[in-house]
């Protein structure tokens, strides 16, 4: 009876009090769900090893702060303005429809994320995938769910969607005349995804541009080539083009790994196992080459003035292509100095005793130990670039950060990756 009386007293408020308590109840219910549900859950979905939680935990998070004002609003306006009040009547379909279309958002953010997870777990282990735009399925399936949620949240407000799209009919068709280029490059999109030549990350070259591929969009594909420029390249050029992967991979499946070949000549009279087994160590100390496929070294040319050895190694990501490059021609030529190998000249010259004067070597020794600060530097800094990149990727992970902040730290974390990009460059 106590509980009857003080709701009683409470419907017996005005409407601006009983509109005071109503906001209060639902900004509490936020605040419920935020500590009580929300937070929980986060903690829960990066405990997990798989990442796909994670991408949806914030999309769904949002729709569910979003649930919580339309039930609240809609409560709020029955409460106050009574079942049989003409605003009730108004407002009621609304929000049907509101419930409609909310539940076509999450179940459509549902599908982009579980689908190409549920695919890669049906997937070889070998093969890779196009993860530059959803796939043709994925998309297919979204927009089913968006039409379908569309037109029984319009039947809720007595609108009907067929016959809209009906009186639209000639004139989408001109609209599509004039884009005809635009859904040519939209099913050439769908062709890429179905015959996966590349993948985000591969190195590819297409007519006159070799560069990183970054993004996979429904009109364009966008590369990012050796002097930083961003190239966006529309699919119907790609699909009409014949396209060079320098970065597949290979048998195994590994997407990255890319070989560095070099070529290097010696004097005619070097021994060959000599100038072979040399290469050898220096190609397997190498720090940036892996183990497996081993490097190997062949005697390929016996050209007019050398014999030319081939260098093959393999590097475990192509980012690192010229770093590789650089420590096996410097390391090269250090080597070959200390074992007596001679690079041959093309031409016959004759060499003085003394060909450079002290103070030349003086300077040639300064100018080398510079250069060799410069290079710690240059990986120092580059180490830490990695590291802070490494927190900078924790710290997006937590919900609570603000929205300024949050803006903040990615704009660093473009500023390191344009910066590890650089460093590449450089060393190249």
């Amino acid at each position: 009876m106590d509980y009857q009386h003080y709701l009683d007293e409470i419907n017996a408020l005005n409407d601006y009090l009983r509109l005071g308590i109503a906001i209060f109840l639902i900004f509490l219910s936020l605040v419920v769900a935020k500590y009580a549900l929300i937070r929980p859950w986060w903690r829960f979905v990066t405990s997990t090893e798989v990442d796909w939680d994670d991408h949806l935990h914030r999309p769904l998070a949002n729709r569910a702060y979003a649930l919580i004002l339309a039930i609240g609003a809609q409560l709020t306006i029955r409460w106050i303005m009574g079942a049989s009040s003409s605003m009730h009547d108004t407002s009621e379909p609304i929000f049907s429809a509101f419930y409609i279309i909310l539940s076509a958002s999450i179940l459509s953010v549902s599908i982009k994320h579980l689908i190409p997870a549920l695919m890669d777990q049906f997937s070889a282990q070998g093969s890779v995938t196009v993860s530059g735009s959803n796939s043709i399925i994925v998309f297919f399936l979204r927009t089913v769910v968006w039409f379908a949620g569309l037109y029984f949240a319009l039947n809720q407000l007595d609108i009907e969607l067929l016959g809209i799209l009906a009186s639209l009919a000639v004139f989408s068709l001109i609209i599509g005349l004039a884009v005809q280029q635009t859904l040519g490059n939209i099913v050439n999109s769908f062709l890429l995804a179905i015959d996966r030549p590349f993948e985000v990350g591969d190195r590819i070259e297409v007519e006159e541009t070799l560069g990183a591929v970054v993004s996979v969009g429904i009109l364009s594909t966008k590369v990012l080539d050796r002097d930083e420029r961003l190239v966006v390249i529309p699919n119907n050029t790609l699909v009409q083009s014949k396209v060079i992967n320098h970065a597949r991979g290979g048998g195994d499946g590994i997407a990255r790994r890319i070989s560095v070949v070099l070529d290097i000549g010696v004097d005619y009279r070097e021994d060959i196992d000599h100038v072979k087994y040399t290469l050898l160590q220096l190609a397997k100390s190498c720090p940036y080459v892996i183990e497996k496929p081993e490097p190997r070294i062949l005697l390929h040319e016996l050209a007019d003035f050398a014999k030319i050895f081939r260098v093959y190694t393999w590097v475990e990501d192509y980012s690192d292509e010229w770093v590789a490059r650089d420590w096996l021609l410097r390391n090269i030529d250090e080597r070959f100095g200390k074992e007596n190998i001679n690079i041959p000249f093309p031409t016959s010259v004759e060499l003085s005793d003394s060909v450079y004067t002290q103070a030349e070597v003086t300077k040639q020794r300064t100018a080398k130990r510079k250069m060799v600060q410069e290079r710690k530097k240059l990986e120092e800094s580059r180490n830490n670039a990695r590291i802070e990149l490494e927190d900078i990727t924790e710290k997006l992970k937590d919900p609570d950060i603000p929205k300024k902040e949050r803006n903040e730290i990615e704009e660093r974390q473009r500023e390191l990756l344009n910066m590890l990009a650089q460093f590449d460059t450089d060393d190249g």
